[in-house]
């Protein structure tokens, strides 16, 4: 739950939309990142629902990252956007299942494991900039979420795309993805592309030891 009222929520996103710019991206430690961020029940109305996830995919796309929650940029809702266009290199994405994944919002989503397998990759965050450790996250889940125009969608992500839903969805938990990260491979961005930048993490594995 949130202690903002609609109004203080419409003022909000007014203020942050007003400029035109990307949004400031909160980064850990502040605690808003870290509070069960509010259902969605139309506190704002169409116009500033779609001012709101405008600004989240341009804060998203400048950052640049592949998804981003509405909490990060410092608004209690369950709301995120996603989107991956980047070109992957063959090998790691095949390695990795990344596919593309067109653009969309979600709004007060849910995901649930499809099946037993997981998969351990390297991921980072937009709000622990600088850094990236290895989780282990469902390969395949059901996401269940609503759409803007207030419509309901049951679907199903694997591999890559999945790992993203289930990043941003966490956020809306007010968890991040260093909960559940294997503490030992966890390294800052320069060390990862010196050392561990692979499609898997067998070596990070064998080099760490995690």
């Amino acid at each position: 739950m949130t202690d903002y009222s609609a109004e203080q929520l419409r003022d909000l996103v007014h203020a942050l939309t007003a400029s035109g710019e990307p949004a400031p991206i909160l980064q850990i430690g502040d605690p808003m990142l870290r509070r069960q961020a509010a259902v969605f029940d139309g506190q704002l109305d169409a116009a500033d629902l779609a001012a709101l996830l405008e600004l989240m995919r341009r804060t998203m796309q400048a950052a640049p990252g592949v998804g981003l929650a509405a909490p990060q940029i410092g608004v209690p809702l369950r709301i995120a956007v996603l989107e991956d266009s980047y070109a992957a290199d063959p090998e790691v994405a095949e390695a990795r299942q990344r596919t593309p994944l067109p653009y969309f919002s979600i709004i007060n989503p849910s995901y649930r494991a499809v099946g037993e397998e997981t998969a351990a990759f390297y991921e980072g965050c937009l709000s622990f900039t600088g850094f990236q450790g290895v989780v282990e996250r469902h390969r395949s889940v059901e996401l269940d979420y609503d759409l803007p125009d207030g419509s309901h969608r049951r679907e199903t992500f694997t591999g890559w795309p999945a790992r993203i839903v289930q990043h941003e969805t966490d956020h809306l938990a007010g968890t991040i993805y260093v909960d559940k990260v294997l503490p030992r491979s966890l390294c800052g961005n320069a060390e990862y592309m010196r050392f561990w930048a692979q499609p898997t993490v067998e070596r990070a594995r064998a080099g760490l030891d995690f």
